[in-house]
């Protein structure tokens, strides 16, 4: 009766420290044993963000990034997976078992002969084997010797997906940085547009204000007054336009952020020098093949893909494993009611209808294909470095050849104010000034902007960390 004492304690310690470990195992979810930060926010919306910390809290905070992290955990648990073909499976079963006839064996003996026509002995035995009601249970490790580096080559598979996941969160982040980086300098531009669009309107209220005096005192015809009425309204437009789309780039970097849309966003506008290129094209290029993860993830799917292909091709060969175990049978009939044994055994699958050939040649083709991909992704990053590179250089000579025209255009409009006012030039001359100083101040605020957003893609091209470089 030991026996029945000591199995059901014996089994329920084994799946107590089995299921500890196993929950110590598990990678921790969102909101189970640690702490998802949300970008810092006062409520009111009016604190400074600086370039930096924005590009931190994205490249942190980001819904898409939250997402290929989850992608790690999900990766991580398949790595634990693949690993316990490496280790011992232990089994264990208890059971009770209740019959409703006692198993016997019918024994007949032919008995022998005591006198001539006498036979003492003969007849039928009913000899039990089991009993009626009897306990049972059994424990037992099994571990594969050698299988011809399935179960290995799984494992390294795995872990090389694991480290593709990784630089694949590296690959978001790159991305969400540069968006927010581009949303960061569209905001920016956007309120100068507000600003040129205000200086706008002001300097048509004036011409307004000189054009209405001077018909007061008949220098100018009704017609001059109602052109610089129309020209005013029409700068309003612009302005509120202006306005609009300021708002709108606000809600992008709100959007970025996980703030509220309308929450009300003041930057801090970062220092600005026009610099010559970091890099030439030749070596934009060989940074880009030393650093993009994409190029990296595709070399990681190339390991992943032949270890997978070893373990494939296992699946001819035979399994060599060992299994130990003890058994227990409640039977008073038995002369042992336990047991030991050691067994040593291969297995092998004789055919499989051709699935494993089947699976191998589609493996290779997945090879050829991430081969190609690998390829067409080079001649992609190239075209992209390349692209970035010229809009970097378009804009830094639009900066140069705009620099000094807002003060030109500045000079025109001080001159035309001038002759208006004692009646030599006329009112479209001073219209036509007012949009040409506009056009020109917004050609040179574009021009910056397109600079800043061509700097940043540059450096996201080659694989620079934007945190690194706006630090």
């Amino acid at each position: 009766m030991k026996h029945l004492t000591i199995a059901p304690v014996l089994i329920l310690s084994i799946l107590f420290h089995w299921g500890s470990a196993w929950a110590q195992a598990l990678p921790s979810e969102p909101g189970r044993g640690q702490t998802i930060l949300s970008p810092s926010y006062d409520g009111s919306g009016a604190e400074m963000l600086t370039l930096a910390d924005g590009l931190r809290q994205v490249m942190n905070n980001s819904r898409q990034v939250q997402i290929t992290r989850l992608e790690e955990n999900m990766a991580a648990a398949d790595t634990g997976t693949a690993r316990a073909g490496l280790l011992p499976s232990a089994n264990t079963s208890l059971s009770h078992t209740t019959f409703s006839y006692q198993p016997q064996v019918a024994v007949t003996s032919p008995g022998f002969t005591v006198l001539p026509g006498i036979v003492a002995g003969a007849g039928t035995q009913h000899i039990p084997q089991y009993q009626r009601n009897f306990w049972s249970y059994s424990i037992s490790v099994q571990q594969t010797l050698f299988d011809f580096w399935s179960s290995l080559s799984r494992y390294r598979a795995s872990q090389e997906i694991l480290v593709n996941k990784k630089l694949d969160t590296a690959r978001v982040q790159n991305v969400i940085a540069l968006d927010f980086a581009v949303a960061f300098f569209d905001f920016l531009e956007a309120e100068k547009m507000v600003e040129l669009a205000r200086k706008e309107v002001e300097r048509l209220e004036a011409h307004l204000r000189d054009a209405r005096n001077l018909y007061a005192s008949g220098a100018i015809t009704r017609n001059d007054l109602l052109q610089a009425e129309v020209r005013l309204s029409d700068g309003q437009q612009k302005l509120l336009n202006a306005s609009n789309g300021r708002d709108l780039q606000a809600s992008k970097v709100n959007y970025l952020l996980l703030r509220p849309l309308n929450a009300t966003l003041r930057v801090l506008d970062p220092e600005f020098q026009v610099r010559e290129g970091p890099f030439t094209v030749e070596e934009a290029w060989n940074l880009a093949l030393q650093q993009r993860p994409e190029i990296q993830i595709v070399d990681g799917s190339l390991k992943a893909l032949k270890l997978e292909e070893t373990a494939r091709k296992a699946d001819y060969y035979p399994r060599l494993f060992a299994k130990g175990g003890y058994d227990y049978t409640q039977n008073q009939y038995m002369v042992h009611e336990d047991n030991w044994s050691l067994i040593f055994g291969f297995t092998l699958n004789l055919f499989a209808g051709g699935s494993t050939q089947a699976q191998v040649a589609k493996n290779r083709y997945q090879q050829a294909q991430t081969l190609q991909q690998r390829d067409k992704l080079l001649d992609d990053i190239r075209l992209e470095v390349k692209r970035y590179l010229l809009d970097l250089q378009n804009a830094r000579e639009r900066i140069r050849v705009n620099q000094g025209a807002a003060d030109q255009a500045q000079e025109n409009l001080r001159i035309n104010n001038v002759r208006y006012a004692e009646g030599v030039g006329t009112a479209t001359e001073v219209l036509d000034a007012v949009t040409l100083l506009t056009t020109s101040e917004t050609n040179y605020v574009r021009s910056i902007y397109d600079f800043r957003r061509a700097e940043a893609a540059a450096y996201y091209a080659v694989g620079k960390d934007l945190r690194e470089v706006y630090r």
